[in-house]
């Protein structure tokens, strides 16, 4: 097996262990914290151990029964919604117009839409920062979902772009021969083409607002304050076992929601297209 061919070039199996085993190293690196963290999570004692001598759901329950973490995941989920829609919206305008865009300016406005996404987070927190201290936005909902769309935009602007990327747009300019407005061309020609992208676009805006602690922790605190700005201030100051039941949670839905967005992906690709 190891000296079947691995790619149309004849590179067997055999060549590329050395790049199998780098992979495999890269994956445990990644996964191998996570496996940690579980099993903590289900510790009885005050402070995170491992492996646990005890087993105990008392950090599961001290999450679930805590209304100080209720009202935070309720802040982050609220956030992440609204996020999700607000950055979903105006992402995929962007890539779209920019996409259709032959104007000179197209690189600079397109550098200028990534720039949260290149700017080291804390520069963009102190700057929103002061932005909101003049407008009245510290501590608010409405503040922290313009700082995490601000921050999302790029990511759904990427992941639509690539759906623009291999759509035909001729299909789209068939449509406004046939008489259909630039809308409705849109919605019902180019949208449902790349659908799948808007929907990774729509994932990655959640995830990032969800995510994000680095903003958070200038402009939100109090009945504001989000899930995560509420584990690094619990890490900070007390260290106890509920931030490992919250991750091992967090690990749990991510992965859920990843084996759907597969599976969701696979049926599109596997339903045929209409005629």
């Amino acid at each position: 097996m190891l000296h079947r061919p691995a790619t149309s070039t004849q590179i067997t199996h055999l060549q590329r262990l050395w790049l199998y085993g780098l992979v495999g190293l890269v994956i445990a690196f990644l996964i191998i914290p996570c496996l940690i963290v579980v099993p903590m999570s289900f510790s009885d004692s005050q402070y995170l151990e491992f492996p646990p001598r005890v087993w105990s759901l008392r950090w599961y329950e001290a999450y679930f029964f805590s209304s100080e973490w209720r009202q935070s995941t309720w802040v982050s989920l609220k956030v992440g919604a609204a996020t999700t829609i607000l950055a979903t919206i105006l992402g995929t305008l962007a890539s779209y117009g920019l996409h259709k865009s032959g104007n000179l300016l197209k690189p600079i406005i397109s550098s200028a839409l990534m720039l949260p996404m290149m700017v080291p987070l804390i520069f963009v927190a102190i700057g929103v920062f002061f932005v909101y201290a003049r407008l009245g936005l510290n501590n608010t909902i409405t503040g922290l979902v313009l700082a995490h769309t601000t921050l999302a935009i790029p990511f759904v602007m990427i992941a639509v772009g690539n759906g623009l990327s291999g759509f035909d747009m001729n299909l789209e300019r068939a449509a406004r021969g046939l008489g259909a407005s630039p809308v409705r061309a849109f919605l019902t020609v180019t949208l449902p083409q790349i659908h799948i992208s808007v929907l990774s676009g729509m994932l990655f805006a959640f995830v990032t607002s969800f995510d994000e602690v680095v903003v958070s922790i200038f402009v939100s605190s109090g009945a504001n304050s989000t899930l995560t700005k509420r584990m690094f201030a619990n890490i900070r100051d007390q260290v106890d076992p509920t931030v490992a039941a919250i991750s091992s949670i967090l690990v749990v839905l991510s992965i859920v929601v990843l084996v759907a967005g597969q599976f969701i992906q696979r049926r599109s690709r596997a339903s045929p297209s209409p005629d």
